[in-house]
C-alpha cells in the first residue's frame, strides 16, 4: 500500500515537474527593421475620458486612424508622478523621483518640478539614482539612451521632462533642446529616437495641498492637445508617433492613455505582450516599443514588452467611436473598482467574523431550543452557502457593466447578489442538497469551473473584479494572481474533499486516490501553464497538499520523518518550478524566475526584504485582513486539534460522515501557508482562502448537525408530550 501510494506521489510530481520544464521559451523580443525614427510625446494625467471629437481633435484623430490602448502607469507609490513616469520610460522598469513632504504615504506629497540641467547633465541625476536604489526594484536608469548609442544613434529630448527619459546612465544628454515653433523642424528631425514633453496635466481638483495646477484640467487638456497636433505637423516623414500618458494627474490613481501611429502601426487596438491582453499596456511597453521601433533589441532589464496592434478593418468614425467606449470602460471598470475594494473588503470580513460567533453560539446551544433547532441549523446553513458564493460571484459580475450605472457600488453590490442567489439556490435546491457535502461541493465545483475557464481564455473576468486584478496596481495582468490562486487551490482541495469521501464511504478508496489525483492534477495544470495560469508560486503550495490527501486517503501515516520529507519536497518543488521559469526568457519570466536571476546577481536580499515589508505594510493598513487571517488560522487549528471539544462537535460529526475532510483540511491548511510563505505579498492567500473555506465547511459540519436534528426532533417531543 506505501509502495504503491508513493507511486501516486512521485507521479505526480514527475508529470507536473516534466510539464514546468517543458515549457518553452520564448526568446527575445524580436527587434523591428529599422524605419528611420520613432517619437515619443510624453504628457501626464490625460485618460480616455478626456478624449473626444470637439475638444481633443488631434487626439481624436490619433484614435481614429493609429492603435490605441488604456496605459498602467504605476511606478514605485500608488500615484505616479510626471518625474516617475519619464524615469520609468528611461529604466524600462519601476522607478520614482524621491517626494518631500511631511505626509507618512508619499502618495500625499507634492510632486517635484521638471528636472533641470547643469550644462549637458540633468542635475538632480545623482539624487535620483539613490532613489531607486532605495527603492529596491533593480532600476537601470539610462537604459533607454545607452541601448540606443551603443546601436550607433542617438536620443533627442525636446521640452523640459524629457530629458529624464533622454539622459545616459551617467545623467548626460547629448541633444536637448526646449520645445518652441520655430525650433521644432529641426529638433525633431536631429536623432533617429525623439522624446517630447509636451505638457502635463494637474487637476485642480486633485493635486495634494501645496502643488499649483495651472489652469482648469479642460483648458489644460486643450493646450497639451494642440502641441500634440503641432509636434506630429513637423515630425520625420515614415515615423512611428507613440502618444502615451505617463502619469496621473494628482492623488488619484487610474489608467491613463497610449495611442501609436506610423508604418508599424495602422487603426485598430494596441496589444502587448507584457500584460496579454488587447487594449491594455503597462509603461515598460513603451521602452520596448521605442526600441524595437528603431531596430534596437529589447534588453533583458526591461519588464514590458513591444507594443503591436490588432487592426481594424478600416479607420472609420464608427469604429474608432466603438473603441473609444471600449477603452472608456477598461478605465472607468478600473478606476471604480480599486476606490471599491477596501469597502468591501471590510464588509465581507466582519460579516465573516459574525458568522463565526453565530456558528459558535449554535454549536453551543446558545440559539434556538431543541424545538426549533431545525430551523436555526437551516438558517445557518443557508447563510453560510450564501457567505461561500460570494467569491466566485465578484468574478461573474463583471459580465454585467455595472461601472456604467450612476451608483457604482449600489449597482455592483446588486450583480454580485443576484450570483450569490442563483448559485447558493442551486448548490441547496439541487439533487445534491440532501447530502451534507453536496453545497460544499457545488460552490466548490462552480468556483474552480468559473476561474479555470476565466484563465483559459485569457483572465478578463478577474481583470477590475473586487477580488481579481487591479491594472492600476499593475502586479499582474495575466493568469493566476494571489487571490485567485487562493479562491482556486481551496476550491480544488475541497471539492476533491467531497469527492472522495463519497467514494471511500463505499470502500473505494484507491478510486478514491486516483479521483482526488486527477482533481488536483488537472488544477496544477491551469494553474502553471504559462499560456493559462502562469503562476509559479501556486505548484509549490498546491501540489504537496494534494499528494498529502493522496497519501492520507491510501492509509499512510504520516510521521515527523514524513513531515520532513514533505518540507523537503516543497523546497525542491519551489526550486525547480523556479529554476524552471528562469529558463524561459526574460521577458516572461515571473518572479520565481526573477528571483533565481536575483540570486545569481546578488540582490535577492532586497527582494526578500522588499516582499516582507510588503506582506507587513498590507496587514498594518487592512483592517479587514489582519483580523481574518488570526480568526481563520485559530479556527482551523482548533477544530484540526481538538475534534472532540464542546466547540467543534459537529465536526467530529462530520469527520465520522466525511471520513476525507480531516486530511483535507490539514491539506488546505498546508497549502495556505506554504502559499503565504513562497508568495510576494503571500498574506493575502490564507485570508481570501478562509472567505470561502470557513463558510464551506460551516456548512458541512451544519447539514450533519441538521440530519440529526431532524432525526431525534420527533422523539424528543414524543418523550415531552409522556
Amino acid at each position: 500500500m506505501t509502495r504503491r501510494a508513493l507511486a501516486v506521489a512521485l507521479a505526480i510530481v514527475a508529470t507536473v515537474g516534466g510539464l514546468l520544464l517543458a515549457v518553452p521559451s520564448s526568446g527575445a523580443a524580436p527587434a523591428r527593421e529599422q524605419t528611420g525614427a520613432v517619437v515619443l510625446i510624453g504628457t501626464g494625467g490625460i485618460s480616455w475620458s478626456d478624449v473626444d471629437e470637439k475638444n481633443t481633435p488631434n487626439l481624436w484623430l490619433m484614435l481614429r486612424d493609429g492603435a490605441s490602448a488604456a496605459l498602467s502607469v504605476r511606478s514605485v507609490s500608488s500615484n505616479t508622478c510626471p518625474g516617475d513616469g519619464w524615469l520609468g520610460l528611461s529604466a524600462g522598469s519601476r522607478a520614482a523621483v524621491r517626494r518631500e513632504g511631511p505626509a507618512a504615504n508619499p502618495a500625499d506629497r507634492p510632486c517635484p518640478g521638471a528636472p533641470t540641467l547643469t550644462g549637458d547633465r540633468v542635475t538632480q541625476w545623482q539624487d535620483y539614482l539613490d532613489a531607486a536604489a532605495a527603492q529596491k526594484f533593480d532600476t537601470h536608469l539610462g537604459l533607454l539612451a545607452q541601448e540606443v548609442d551603443h546601436a550607433g544613434m542617438c536620443v533627442a529630448a525636446v521640452g523640459p521632462y524629457a530629458v529624464a527619459g533622454a539622459a545616459l546612465p551617467d545623467g548626460t544628454v547629448e541633444h536637448h533642446s526646449e520645445l518652441t515653433p520655430d525650433e521644432m523642424l529641426v529638433d525633431l528631425n536631429t536623432c533617429p529616437v525623439t522624446l517630447v514633453d509636451v505638457g502635463v496635466v494637474r487637476d485642480p481638483a486633485d493635486v495634494v495641498p501645496g502643488e499649483s495646477a495651472g489652469g482648469s484640467r479642460a483648458e489644460q487638456v486643450r493646450a497639451i492637445d494642440a502641441r500634440i497636433g503641432e509636434v506630429v505637423a513637423a515630425g520625420p516623414n515614415g515615423a512611428d508617433f507613440v502618444v502615451a500618458s505617463l502619469a496621473d494627474a494628482g492623488r488619484s490613481e487610474r489608467l491613463r492613455l497610449v495611442l501609436a501611429r506610423g508604418p508599424h502601426f495602422g487603426p485598430g487596438t494596441l496589444v502587448s505582450g507584457s500584460t496579454r491582453q488587447v487594449g491594455l499596456a503597462q509603461s515598460p511597453d513603451l521602452t520596448a516599443t521605442v526600441l524595437a521601433s528603431v531596430g534596437v533589441p529589447v534588453p533583458d532589464a526591461v519588464a514590458g514588452a513591444p507594443l503591436t496592434d490588432d487592426p481594424a478593418p478600416d479607420n472609420s468614425e464608427r469604429r474608432a467611436r466603438d473603441r473609444l467606449t471600449s477603452l472608456r470602460d477598461l478605465d472607468e471598470a478600473s478606476h471604480d473598482v480599486h476606490g471599491l475594494v477596501e469597502p468591501f473588503f471590510q464588509v465581507f470580513a466582519y460579516g465573516q467574523l459574525v458568522v463565526y460567533l453565530l456558528v459558535l453560539l449554535v454549536w453551543k446551544g446558545r440559539i434556538g431550543s431543541e424545538a426549533t433547532r431545525a430551523t436555526v441549523l437551516t438558517r445557518v446553513r443557508v447563510l453560510a452557502v450564501a457567505a461561500a458564493a460570494v467569491p466566485v460571484s465578484t468574478f461573474l459580475a463583471n459580465l454585467v457593466p455595472w461601472w456604467r450605472f450612476p451608483i457604482e457600488m449600489l449597482a455592483v453590490v446588486a450583480t454580485v447578489l443576484a450570483f450569490v442567489a442563483v448559485i447558493a439556490g442551486a448548490a441547496l435546491r439541487g439533487p445534491w442538497a440532501r447530502w451534507p457535502l453536496g453545497p460544499m461541493a457545488f460552490v466548490s465545483g462552480v468556483t474552480a469551473a468559473v476561474l479555470a475557464v476565466d484563465v483559459i481564455t485569457g483572465s478578463r473576468l478577474q481583470l477590475s473584479s473586487l477580488m481579481g486584478l487591479q491594472p492600476v496596481v499593475a502586479g499582474r495582468f495575466y493568469g493566476m494572481g494571489n487571490p485567485t490562486f487562493a479562491l482556486f487551490g481551496t476550491a480544488t482541495l475541497l471539492l476533491a474533499v467531497a469527492v472522495s469521501s463519497a467514494l471511500v464511504l463505499r470502500r473505494a478508496n484507491l478510486a478514491a486516490a486516483i479521483a482526488v489525483g486527477v482533481i488536483g492534477f488537472a488544477a496544477l495544470v491551469v494553474d502553471a501553464a504559462p499560456f493559462w495560469g502562469a503562476d509559479l508560486g501556486g505548484p509549490p503550495a498546491l501540489l504537496p497538499a494534494v499528494v498529502y490527501l493522496v497519501l492520507a486517503i491510501l492509509g499512510v501515516r504520516m510521521t515527523w520523518r514524513r513531515w520532513l520529507l514533505v518540507a523537503g519536497a516543497v523546497v525542491v518543488v519551489f526550486f525547480a518550478v523556479a529554476g524552471a521559469d528562469w529558463l524561459r526568457a526574460p521577458a516572461d519570466r515571473t518572479h520565481l524566475g526573477r528571483f533565481i536571476q536575483a540570486i545569481i546577481d546578488g540582490t535577492a536580499g532586497d527582494i526578500v526584504t522588499r516582499k516582507a515589508e510588503q506582506n507587513l505594510e498590507i496587514l498594518r493598513s487592512n483592517a479587514p485582513l489582519t483580523l481574518l487571517v488570526p480568526a481563520a488560522l485559530l479556527f482551523v487549528a482548533y477544530v484540526l486539534a481538538r475534534p472532540t471539544s464542546w466547540g467543534s462537535r459537529a465536526l467530529q460529526r462530520s469527520y465520522d460522515n466525511a471520513p476525507t475532510l480531516r486530511p483535507g483540511l490539514v491539506a488546505l491548511f498546508l497549502m495556505l501557508a506554504i502559499g503565504f510563505a513562497v508568495n510576494d505579498s503571500g498574506v493575502a492567500i490564507p485570508a481570501v482562502g478562509a472567505t470561502l473555506a470557513i463558510p464551506l465547511i460551516v456548512s458541512a459540519s451544519v447539514g450533519y448537525l441538521l440530519e440529526e436534528a431532524r432525526t431525534t426532533a420527533p422523539t424528543r417531543r414524543g418523550r415531552r408530550r409522556r
